[in-house]
């Protein structure tokens, strides 16, 4: 095992530039610089040249990251691509289901959630405050939060709609 003392300054003195030269392969940078260093702590043996055994694990750290970044990256476009819309056009709407789809993914996650939970799941506030592990309060500030940003991203007035599962109804 290498000497506590010798890891600190490796650490203190290489992670920075171990950090820039990982960046040029992968966005993880401080994760690979990190899996190097523990993989050299736990080594049972200390390497005759550390820092130079350092640059190559980070550099085949951050390669492998890298690509592993860039094949996941594609899978999600592709799923994306092939996956269906959040909404399927209605004749007659006045939304456009992908400007609604890219509104409403804008909002915050917490009011997103609740909105799709509670309009297209069809779940109760009482139910999306224990599935989300908050009070239903909680839930119906978020969902009304979430309303009238969508109202105002869309550019659509208030006047209250008859249909409970129409995005912009208050209710």
């Amino acid at each position: 095992m290498i000497d506590p003392e010798l890891l600190g300054r490796l650490i203190d003195r290489h992670a920075p530039a171990l950090e820039l030269y990982a960046r040029q392969w992968c966005g993880s940078a401080e994760d690979v610089v990190q899996e190097a260093f523990v993989r050299l702590a736990v080594l049972e043996t200390t390497p005759e040249n550390p820092v130079a055994w350092l640059f190559r694990v980070v550099r085949n750290g951050a390669v492998n990251a890298g690509i592993a970044s860039r094949r996941r990256k594609r899978h999600e476009e592709a799923a994306a691509a092939n996956g269906p819309a959040w909404f399927q056009p209605d004749a007659g709407s006045e939304f456009d289901p992908d400007i609604v789809q890219v509104t409403l993914a804008s909002l915050p996650i917490e009011q997103r959630e609740v909105i799709v939970a509670h309009l297209w799941g069809g779940l109760s506030f009482q139910e999306i405050a224990e599935l989300v592990h908050t009070s239903r309060s909680s839930v119906h500030r978020r969902y009304q939060a979430g309303i009238v940003t969508l109202r105002e991203l869309m550019g659509v007035s208030c006047p209250a709609r008859s249909n409970p599962k129409d995005p912009t109804n208050p209710a």
